[in-house]
């Protein structure tokens, strides 16, 4: 089977330092939904992991996050793809939970879910902490630039052997070629 993992936010859809709190907000970023439309032809099952700690923090509750999610599915479906799961931490940072990235526990559950192991599996992210958690699960990081992408490029400190493309459209197109 080939698996590729996805953040949600940045990497999908617009991201917000407000945060997304309802499907009006999420908007896909130009070429996303056509990347995993591109990754679900070429055989990948296609997985989110993603935090959201707004539900947490009260931002939003799960009926608002299932909307924002089934507008996704919806989107990608739309375009011949498919989003074969969606794994989300719920928990704000201070709750210390082994699923909020950079910590490896909802990639390890995916891992378990699709009786997988990681090794060379792609897990795509905007963020360093997305990159941490590939890493810390034996996934293989991939940074895009979109979202905070191009902060985290130029911050640097990224885990060894970091791919970077320039958004999911162009990791799609290498990942299929």
């Amino acid at each position: 089977m080939k698996l590729v993992i996805l953040d949600r936010d940045g990497v999908i859809n617009l991201d917000s330092d407000e945060y997304i709190k309802s499907p009006e907000e999420w908007t896909p970023i130009p070429g996303s939904l056509e990347a995993i439309a591109r990754l679900t032809q070429a055989g990948f099952r296609v997985v989110v992991a993603t935090n959201q700690s707004g539900l947490g923090r009260g931002m939003f509750d799960m009926a608002t996050l299932n909307a924002m999610h089934d507008k996704m599915h919806k989107a990608v479906s739309q375009l011949g793809g498919r989003i074969d799961a969606v794994f989300f931490c719920p928990h704000a940072q201070e709750a210390d939970c082994a699923c909020r990235k950079p910590r490896p526990g909802m990639l390890l559950e995916i891992a378990e879910r699709f009786n997988l192991p990681l090794a060379q599996v792609p897990a795509v992210g905007d963020s360093l902490r997305d990159l941490q958690a590939a890493s810390a699960a034996g996934a293989r990081p991939v940074l895009v630039l979109t979202g905070k992408g191009q902060r985290t490029a130029d911050a640097g400190g990224l885990p060894a052997g970091t791919e970077i493309y320039r958004d999911l459209a162009a990791a799609a197109a290498a990942l299929t070629a």
